[in-house]
């Protein structure tokens, strides 16, 4: 009687028959939808879709030194009457300054010392970059030498901006390099380059760091990137994290804090603070087990070891998960 009725409905109602096929065409959409990882609504979910959740790829760590520190320093910065730094390494290092630096040059640049030519040297980067910036100055840096270097543009260069926006020229471009050839020997880490804004008449926003990059005798670009945890977690300040990158990346508002520290004898490449005190840092979705957890690439540490295989989604921004690593030591050990 059922077949009946609906072969009844079926022929003498079209509407009928359009209302299948559009609910057939909505539920397929959903499938696939929620198969790429799109939110779908939940009376499309399938109630065993938390078992079926695939595990989240533990992104490994490398254990390395990075003899590298940079920092501004909090007096006044602006393109005419220059900018204070404050470098800190290891071993003696030379400190260059390239003001007005092609965007373009300076990916290239990034992108060479990737694929075919190792950039270990000041030489390198100038060579590397010449024509492409306005002014360089150098200087030699002690091990252990923290003291301020205040690095500017000559008055005769009658340069006060970098033009409108958007600027085809970054403001400033430091680079650290090891001196001596003996440390580029010692050292996986060879140099680091840091891009910082520096105010002027056309654009007044304050002076800060806008991404930092660290390269490796391998041909390996890894980009410091800041790690985004509770505020109220136990009183503890936010520790940046570093986070590798294998391509340059375009200058953004945000700025990186937490420069690596020249006093810790290791850094790690996706850690670069003892995660001791994240015990008391609840998981956000149990509420019960400590944060140890950073999900990839939103950065977020807010999930415990047996809640992060439960989510395909970021529980604080709903970003797509598709790695994550470990913040705390087990057992000694450096990372895993």
């Amino acid at each position: 009687m059922a077949a009946v009725f609906l072969v009844t409905l079926y022929e003498y109602s079209p509407l009928f028959y359009i209302s299948v096929v559009s609910l057939c065409f909505v539920v397929t959409a959903a499938m696939v939808l929620g198969w790429f990882g799109f939110d779908v609504p939940v009376i499309l979910r399938s109630s065993d879709e938390t078992e079926s959740v695939l595990p989240t790829p533990e992104k490994q760590m490398v254990q390395m030194t990075n003899p590298f520190a940079l920092q501004m320093c909090s007096g006044p910065a602006s393109v005419t009457d220059g900018v204070s730094l404050r470098p800190g390494c290891l071993e003696p290092c030379v400190l260059s300054c390239f003001w007005g630096c092609e965007v373009r040059a300076l990916q290239g640049t990034l992108q060479a010392h990737q694929h075919c030519r190792r950039l270990c040297t000041p030489q390198h980067f100038q060579q590397a970059l010449h024509p492409h910036y306005h002014h360089c100055q150098s200087f030699h840096i002690g091990s252990g030498d923290e003291a301020e270097h205040h690095t500017h543009i000559p008055t005769d260069h009658r340069i006060t901006d970098f033009g409108p926006l958007p600027r085809e020229r970054y403001p400033l471009v430091a680079v650290l390099t090891l001196a001596e050839s003996e440390a580029r020997d010692t050292y996986n880490i060879v140099a680091s380059v840091t891009v910082l804004h520096v105010p002027d008449g056309r654009y007044s926003l304050s002076a800060r760091v806008l991404f930092q990059y660290l390269l490796t005798t391998q041909g390996n670009m890894y980009e410091l990137k800041p790690l985004f945890m509770s505020a109220d977690s136990g009183g503890a300040s936010e520790p940046p994290e570093s986070e590798h990158s294998t391509q340059p990346r375009e200058a953004n508002d945000g700025a990186i804090s937490g420069e690596p520290s020249p006093e810790e004898e290791e850094e790690e490449v996706e850690e670069e603070e003892d995660w001791s005190g994240a015990g008391g840092r609840g998981c956000v979705v149990c509420q019960n087990a400590a944060v140890n957890k950073v999900l990839l690439p939103c950065r977020h540490a807010c999930v415990c070891d047996s809640c992060v295989s439960r989510f395909q989604h970021c529980p604080i921004c709903r970003a797509f998960v598709l790695e994550a690593f470990t913040l705390t030591k087990e057992g000694g050990a450096t990372g895993r």
